[in-house]
């Protein structure tokens, strides 16, 4: 997924929780859903940076070579400007992209 081009907001926002109980009928299961969906854009997110910081890893460093690599600060930097993971959750829950089940109770 491109979370770059997400439309989630990257500021703190007052939500309606009304509005986020009606998805699931429940506040409490809505909360989980958004933290589990939260985790998972995490370990992407984590996922996608490590890949791309790691082209620009040097196998020969010492102590004494350590510099700084400005693509490395640049990757870094876009990734920090990014939303929040909570709020591209959020944002997908409430906008139905997000899939979820019951798992019956036995």
């Amino acid at each position: 997924m491109d979370f770059k081009n997400t439309k989630a907001e990257s500021t703190t926002v007052t939500r309606d929780m009304e509005e986020i109980e009606n998805v699931t009928g429940n506040i409490y299961e809505s909360c989980v859903v958004i933290a589990k969906r939260s985790d998972q854009i995490s370990v992407d997110l984590r996922e996608e940076l490590v890949g791309k910081l790691n082209e620009f890893a040097s196998s020969s460093d010492n102590l004494e070579e350590v510099f700084e690599n400005r693509e490395q600060i640049e990757i870094s930097r876009i990734y920090e400007r990014l939303p929040k993971t909570n709020a591209i959750a959020m944002k997908e829950f409430l906008g139905d992209e997000v899939y979820t089940r019951k798992t019956s109770e036995e």
